[in-house]
């Protein structure tokens, strides 16, 4: 065997959704700050997103996830989070399986019945609560990054649907929430693929019609997702929702930012308050509670701290190579499986 690189990755899914793990063989990029070090990652180092996740050696439905050393004296690790077509700043089911990975892996030291540490994302520091049993996590916390609604019933012109009414708002990147029935979907599996195009048209539109930016991270900018939302059924009810992941394929889990971020628009609308839960239900069925911590401001703006809850499973361990006669060092990407397009970007 020949290799000019070798990459160890721990598979792991939250709730459905692939966020596995690398733990070796990537040194860590530059940057003072976790942040700094992602845009290093996406600018300098992008061949190793494409690498694992596309084809031959990945797939659209997978996130990856590089575990860093932490920029801070105060968290036990970092993480920059890799997804099909984006560096997201933060993402709830990553969160999640990291926490699990971490713990799990022994990387670090799990106590029974809780380990409490805290983890230096891109989009800020976030406190994790871990609910351990025999070795194994039962369940993952975590105190997000503050969520707020943008804007409210904004108009959004999108082919083959005429103007469209969306909720923008932030949960960990940007997301344009629209309402499912109002737009002929009940979020079932077999509605998966009507979703997913009509999804990435609406993500389009948005992108280039709304020019939202964060207010404290100048590259954070555009609309990342589409969440497509069931009726609310009030605090502590069950309520269905999936969200389209660029390029264009169902979240299998909850989206645990996407939760943030509806809960972040029904506080603004009143329909949610702080210390109120909101259990959020994917297309496959799979759950992540979400609570509403507190309520803050956001470089002015009306926020949410939202806490979001679920669980993770580690499903294998890789090494990943490349020959140096690959002729697919960065993989590729076809229609047929790479969501609605053959882009590898936002």
């Amino acid at each position: 065997m020949r290799t000019r690189t070798s990459i160890r990755v721990v598979g792991c899914h939250a709730e459905g959704e692939i966020g596995d793990v690398i733990i070796g063989g990537v040194l860590p990029p530059a940057g003072r700050t976790m942040m700094e070090k992602m845009i290093t990652m996406e600018r300098d180092h992008d061949h190793i997103r494409r690498m694992l996740i596309c084809e031959p050696r990945g797939s659209v439905a997978r996130h990856v996830n590089l575990l860093l050393p932490s920029t801070r004296e105060d968290c036990a690790a970092g993480a920059i989070i890799m997804e099909p077509t984006e560096y997201p700043p933060m993402s709830g089911s990553n969160t999640i399986c990291v926490a699990t990975v971490l713990l799990e892996t022994g990387m670090v030291p799990m106590q029974e019945p809780e380990t409490r540490f805290k983890l230096d994302m891109p989009g800020g520091v976030i406190e994790v609560r871990a609910e351990c049993s025999a070795g194994k996590c039962l369940s993952i916390t975590f105190r997000n990054a503050p969520a707020f609604a943008e804007r409210l019933d904004a108009d959004i012109e999108v082919e083959g649907l005429g103007t469209i009414k969306a909720d923008i708002a932030y949960g960990g990147m940007f997301y344009a929430i629209v309402d499912a029935p109002a737009l002929g979907f009940s979020v079932t599996p077999d509605e998966a693929r009507d979703l997913a195009v009509v999804g990435e048209k609406v993500r389009r539109a948005a992108r280039e019609q709304l020019d939202v930016v964060h207010p404290q991270f100048d590259n954070v900018r555009g609309v990342s997702i589409v969440q497509f939302a069931m009726p609310f059924q009030g605090p502590g009810n069950v309520t269905r929702n999936t969200c389209i992941v660029s390029p264009g394929r169902s979240d299998r889990s909850p989206t645990g930012t996407g939760t943030s971020a509806r809960m972040a628009v029904l506080q603004a609308r009143g329909q949610m308050k702080e210390g109120e839960v909101l259990i959020h239900e994917s297309i496959i069925g799979s759950r992540f509670t979400g609570k509403i911590l507190e309520l803050t401001e956001v470089a002015g703006r009306k926020a949410i701290v939202p806490q979001i809850t679920g669980r993770a499973w580690i499903t294998g361990e890789h090494n990943y190579y490349l020959d140096p006669t690959d002729p697919y060092p960065q993989g590729y990407v076809l229609s047929d499986t790479w969501g609605t397009s053959t882009s590898v970007t936002q």
